[in-house]
This record gives C-alpha cells, structure tokens and sequence, in this order.
C-alpha cells in the first residue's frame, strides 16, 4: 500500500492511498463472501460456489464495488493510526480509481482557535421584575379553568354556550348538517361561515330561526366566495360560565390547596419569577456566548461545517418524522428546494459549531472538569426525584440500573460540563470572576507574606492554556 501525505494547511490533512494486489485480497474475500449467500448458481448450493465461479458471474468490477464500503473505512482508519493522524471529523472520501483501489481522503484535523481578552467581556443582563398585573392574569386564567356552565332562561349573549341543530344550504346544496352541536357565539368566530355568529344573539332556548348569510368574496374556500347561506337553527340550551369568587374558598381548592388568597397569590409570584428568572439566565447564556464567538477567532477546516450542516439536516429530519412528516413532504409544502433548504440551515449550523468549539477552549482556558463523584452526586439527586415513597423496588432497581450505566453517566457528565462551562460564562461577562479575585486579593495580609528558603524553589502552578499550534490562513478563517 501506497501513502501520499499532503500538509497543505494547519486544519487538514490530505492522504492519497493507493492498495496493492495484496492488501485488496481480504476485503475482496469478504465480499465474495457475502455475496455467494444471495445468489443461485447451477451445480453449486447456495453459498458453495468457489469464488472464482461467482467472480466470472459478476465480474471483479462488481465484487470491488461492494468491497468498498468496507475497504476504504478501515484502510483509512489503518493509515491514520500509521500516520499518526488525529481526525477532528470524519473524513471527506474520493475513490479514484478501481484497477488498483485507489482514494484520496481529506481528514479535518483540530481546529484552531484564540479566545482573545475572553475575560474583558461584559455584557447587560436584564433584571427579572414581576408585576401584579401578570400575577392577576395567571389567577383569572385559574378562575377560568374552574368555571361552570350553568343553564340560563335569558336570550343568548355573545360568550354564551348553545346546544343547537343547524342546517345551512347554499343553492339547494346541504354544506352544514350538525345536531346538537355545542357552539359560542363570539364576534371573532367565523365558523361554521363569517357572520353565522351575530345571528344567534337574542335566541332562547327552544327559540327557532331562519336567516341568511353572505360568505364574503375572499373566503378561503373559493366554491363558497360570495354565496348566500340559508341557515335553519334551534337553540337547544343557552347556558353561561360562572366564574368562581377570588375569596379563600377558591384559594383552597387550587392545586393541593392554599390557606387563602394571599397565599395562592404568593405562590403565583413565586413561580412566575423562578420561570422568567430561568428565561433571563437563558438569554444572558445566549448573549454571553455571542459574545464570546464574537471575540474569538476560529480556524477550522470547511469539512466541519458540512459535517455540522448533515448534523442539523439529520435533527430536522427526525423532527418532522415525529411530526408524521417526511423531508420531500416538507420541501414540496414549503416550496423549497433541497438547496434552498439548505443553504437556510448553513448560517445555523455554523453557529452551533463556532458556539460548541469556542466553549470547548474555553473549558480548556478555565481547566473546567466533571470528576466522577461529581456525577453520582448527580444520579443520586435524579434517582431522588424520580422515586416516590410507594415505588416498587423492582422500579427503583430499574432506574438505579439505568442511571448507574455507562451510557447515562457519560450524558451525564456532558450535561454537567456544558452546564459548568455556561456558569463560569456568564459569571466572567458579569464580572463576577473579578469581583472574587478582589476579595481574595484583600484576604491575604501583606505582612504574613513568608520567604522561600534560599535552598527551596516553590513550584509555579502552570494554568496557562495551550496555544493554537499554527496560525489560520484567510481562506478558511471564520471571526465568529
């Protein structure tokens, strides 16, 4: 086997391979292999045929194009060991030829990346203030959630609930056939058509009426545009919500119950500020690591990008499958191309990757570690808030099992990282890591300072972060 290294950036690396006689044979072997089991040769059973029959079937050419899907990944992955390589991303893969097997490959390697005065970064955060009109609001949708319909012996108002039969025609054809049917007339509602609404106002129940509507010209459905309905009705039940008093009886039966209105409003408070305090620590996350892009200067090979712009591809994809959507649905809906699509997702995409790499040397810069009691700390919170006093054991056996495997404590220790990562984030463009340097820096009396023996070194605490190995060339520099 051949190998042809090319250094030609300090972000990527290109291989050109080229297989001898020898180094196919075992890859062609396999390939033969499986495909001896699929296909009926005379004389033969199937899978017994010696390859030099099935060869002649189907011809080397054929054999090799199967091979490959294995051949060149793990001839690939054997000269990047020999090589010494270190790939960031999967490779980007070109066969070039086939008599012999030969490829070239165009490995991402790390990326370069300079944080700059990452720890001069300030940025606003918004106090979180909560406003008795928003507690009002969450206590009437409360009263809402509660209320009662209750029979009335008055003509219909807007608001109203009504049981009706309704027919309605247009030109002898029947469009509206419902029975007992519940409905609200509200001056916004334009079902079953606009203007059906205002018509019932001032019906009782029992009452009976014939009226006429106009569908207006631009009603969506163009069949029905500018027709007149005939609707019959009658009026079933006419009936109107009743709202609960706001008086402590209503307290106690929200939830697990409150001793009286100030203690429902409290805890009201308290849950809208606990939510728009997690909003705002969000947006300042966000708007701290913009920040932190911003600044930075990322160097990295454009195979990362694609590969990143697959990545979110794949998670959209996923998305609207769960949805009961396929990708060429989508597109066809949308009235896009696959291009198009794309091309809408690339500026995402770039950002999720500057964002995760930017964080990644930051962690480095701030020697930011999960360390494993860290994370049984963590499974032993979660496994806390998941059980119940009446669990079963054989479920908390289940959950322990889960939590204990090796698959959850690595999601684990990635949550808590990012998470850390985040924390000490804000806290630099808040200015809090200042903040606490000062007070140490005032705890340490100048005078109790001791001098080092003549015949003693103290060791210096090296917390310098690594440099980028090479500088960026402008082609592929990205200033996020």
């Amino acid at each position: 086997m051949r190998v042809t290294r090319d250094n030609v950036s300090p972000i990527e690396i290109t291989l050109s391979v080229e297989l001898e006689t020898e180094d196919e044979n075992p890859f062609l072997e396999r390939s033969y292999r499986r495909t001896v089991s699929r296909i009926n040769i005379p004389g033969f059973r199937r899978g017994k045929a010696p390859r030099s029959i099935v060869e002649s079937m189907v011809g080397r050419t054929a054999l090799l194009q199967e091979a490959l899907d294995f051949m060149v990944p793990e001839t690939l992955d054997k000269v990047l060991t020999d090589e010494d390589v270190s790939a960031f991303g999967e490779p980007s893969i070109e066969v070039t030829d086939l008599e012999p097997v030969s490829f070239t490959a165009t490995v991402p390697l790390e990326p370069t990346i300079e944080l700059g005065d990452y720890r001069s970064l300030r940025v606003d955060s918004e106090p979180v203030e909560i406003g008795e009109e928003q507690v009002d609001d969450v206590i009437s949708r409360l009263q809402e959630e509660q209320a009662v319909w209750e029979p009335v012996e008055r003509p219909a108002e807007y608001g109203d609930r009504l049981n009706l039969d309704v027919n309605g025609e247009i030109d002898g054809e029947l469009v509206v056939d419902d029975h007992d049917v519940e409905y609200i007339p509200n001056e916004d509602n334009v079902l079953p058509f606009p203007g059906f609404a205002p018509n019932l106002v001032g019906l009782a129940e029992d009452a009976e009426s014939e009226f006429n509507v106009t569908i207006p010209e631009d009603y969506p459905r163009e069949q029905y545009a500018g027709k007149e309905v005939q609707f019959k009705v009658s009026v079933l039940s006419v009936k109107e919500k009743s709202v609960p008093e706001l008086d402590d009886e209503f307290a106690k039966s929200v939830g697990e119950g409150f001793d009286d209105v100030e203690a429902l409003r409290s805890s009201v408070r308290e849950s809208l500020t606990n939510q728009a305090e997690a909003a705002a620590q969000n947006e300042l996350e966000q708007k701290s690591l913009e920040a932190l892009c911003e600044a930075a200067v990322v160097n990295a090979s454009p195979i990362l990008y694609e590969r990143e712009l697959e990545a979110l591809q794949a998670d959209r994809e996923r998305m609207l499958r769960q949805q009961g959507l396929d990708l060429a649905t989508y597109l066809r809906f949308m009235g896009k191309s696959n291009e198009e699509f794309l091309d809408e997702m690339r500026p995402s995409a770039e950002r999720r990757l500057v964002g995760g790499l930017v964080l990644r040397k930051l962690a480095e810069a701030e020697e930011i570690e999960v360390t494993d009691e860290d994370i049984q700390s963590e499974t032993d919170r979660l496994f806390d808030m998941s059980t119940g006093e009446e669990a079963e054991q054989e479920s908390l056996d289940n959950l322990r099992q889960f939590l204990d495997s090796e698959s959850t404590r690595d999601n684990i220790r990635s949550s808590l990282h990012s998470r850390r990562v985040l924390e000490r984030l804000t806290e630099i463009t808040q200015g809090k890591l200042d903040e606490s340097d000062d007070d140490s820096s005032q705890e340490a009396p100048a005078d109790e300072t001791e001098e080092a023996p003549a015949d003693e070194t103290p060791e210096a605490e090296d917390a310098t972060a690594a440099e980028p190995a090479a500088d960026a060339s402008d082609e592929n520099e990205t200033s996020a």
